[in-house]
């Protein structure tokens, strides 16, 4: 099975958002050397939490720093931008990276709504109120390859840098309307597993079922993005990946603040509140403990799914557990080093 990253360069207590984004490239290097497949830089805006709120340009860097590793945006917020500007800053990757770059789409704001609205191309309230992702996605497809209808104005447009083929087109999202825009535009699927749990299963099967083939994609392709934290022994998983559920919690009681440590992470984890029951779903949000058991957790679910990729999300206080809890992935999977 193959794997690859998320980074959401995660800022921890005592840390720099300037070292969280170096520790990204460090991180992209080791997983490059390890054998990863992907290596995939998240927007988030107005969190102190998570440092990139500007992926492409940290896309650009991580792809000089590595030299095989394909390297994209999980995701790439395209309500925020012109379909135009976002065609032309991959295009631009692909021409100094080609065959390594992926572009990753999402549609969720990436912050609360006072970020999403100072962003927005417009700042007309009705015209902020009207969902036109599924138009922007098509029309980025258009510039991407050319295809615009004879008609169509923009067909006129000559996209620069040009430079033979494309960046790779990935749909992420975290619900079923993602998956069957996904299916219906034959593009490659991301599920987010680790925002919702509930829904992987349901979301993968109905991207299949909605699969229209063309000729430049004739299969769905589909992987599960997901929460991982390896460490040598049950114990010390446990330990480090306390942070990983209490930066959950802070996230749903409002709180962007830096990681906290392990000690006030178990602190604050005790004082609860808890996720309901049953929220994890079939699968947990994050996969905490030994190598060996994640792998085989991890393996089980990539089987029910039919899925031959996993996407690892991990965020730990230290920056050496993480770069730890990928190693240990790699080793335990068997990923050859390049």
């Amino acid at each position: 099975m193959k794997l690859s990253v998320v980074d959401q360069s995660p800022v921890s207590s005592g840390m720099t958002p300037a070292e969280a984004l170096r520790n990204t490239i460090d991180l992209a290097q080791h997983c490059d050397r390890l054998g990863y497949e992907r290596y995939w830089i998240a927007e988030h805006h107005g969190m102190e939490v998570i440092a990139t709120s500007v992926p492409e340009v940290m896309i650009g860097l991580v792809a000089q720093a590595t030299r095989t590793i394909r390297v994209g945006s999980g995701a790439v917020l395209l309500p925020h931008y012109s379909p135009l500007k976002v065609a032309e800053t991959f295009r631009l990757l692909h021409a100094l990276f080609p065959g390594r770059i992926d572009l990753g789409l999402g549609r969720a704001p990436g912050g609360e709504a006072l970020e999403a609205f100072a962003l927005r191309r417009t700042r007309d309230q009705a015209q902020f109120d009207v969902d036109d992702f599924p138009n922007q996605l098509v029309e980025l497809l258009a510039f991407l390859r050319h295809d615009f209808p004879e008609d169509h104005p923009f067909g006129r447009i000559h996209v620069t840098p040009e430079a033979p083929g494309e960046p790779e087109v990935w749909l992420l999202g975290s619900s079923a309307w993602s998956a069957m825009a996904a299916g219906r535009l034959a593009l490659p699927y991301a599920f987010a597993h680790f925002i919702n749990p509930t829904g992987t299963r349901l979301c993968v099967d109905r991207y299949r079922a909605q699969y229209e083939p063309t000729e430049r994609a004739p299969q769905p392709r589909a992987v599960a993005a997901v929460g991982v934290i390896c460490a040598e022994s049950e114990a010390k998983a446990e330990w480090i990946g306390s942070v990983y559920r209490a930066m959950g919690r802070r996230i749903r009681l409002g709180v962007r603040a830096p990681l906290p440590a392990p000690e006030e992470a178990l602190r604050e984890l005790a004082e609860g509140p808890h996720p309901p029951p049953g929220s994890d779903g079939e699968w947990p949000r994050v996969f905490i403990g030994a190598p060996g058991r994640v792998k085989a957790e991890l393996e089980a679910m990539a089987a029910a799914l039919g899925i031959d990729e996993i996407m690892a999300i991990s965020i730990t206080h230290e920056h050496a557990d993480r770069v730890r809890s990928y190693e240990l992935l790699a080793e335990a999977f068997g990923l050859q080093p390049r």
